[in-house]
């Protein structure tokens, strides 16, 4: 069993229905049963935020349609924001960042199509 945490890019992809977006190691490891899987509050804060500026276009109803994909949600906890202190600076995103972190301490792999977050000491799955 895995424990995987998905990075917003993939969220939005399969949101959108575009699972050709997602890479095939990616696929699999989120239809395998036997694999934990979670969705960040920072996803869920991130998409909101995008969608208010006018960045993504997401229909309405998108957080009720994320509860129907039976991932688990982390919240996000003041050891969570700690730990960003704690990073290199490879990448100045607030949100990855934040998912950085958070993978890292819940020994999650996290899953993103983001080449950047490999700089980063956290087992990233694409």
């Amino acid at each position: 069993m895995k424990r995987l945490l998905v990075d917003t890019n993939v969220v939005v992809w399969l949101l959108l229905g575009d699972k050709a977006a997602v890479s095939e190691t990616a696929k699999c490891a989120l239809q395998d049963e036997r694999n934990s899987i979670s969705i960040s509050a920072v996803s869920v804060w991130e998409i909101a935020i995008k969608r208010s500026v006018g960045k993504i276009e997401i229909a309405d109803g998108w957080a009720r349609t994320l509860a129907r994909l039976d991932f688990d949600p982390m919240p996000v906890t003041a050891e969570h924001a700690a730990q960003v202190e704690h990073l290199p600076w490879h990448h100045r995103d607030p949100f990855d960042r934040l998912l950085i972190a958070q993978a890292s301490l819940e020994r999650h792999l996290l899953v993103s199509a983001d080449s950047r977050i490999t700089s980063y000491e956290v087992e990233v799955l694409w």
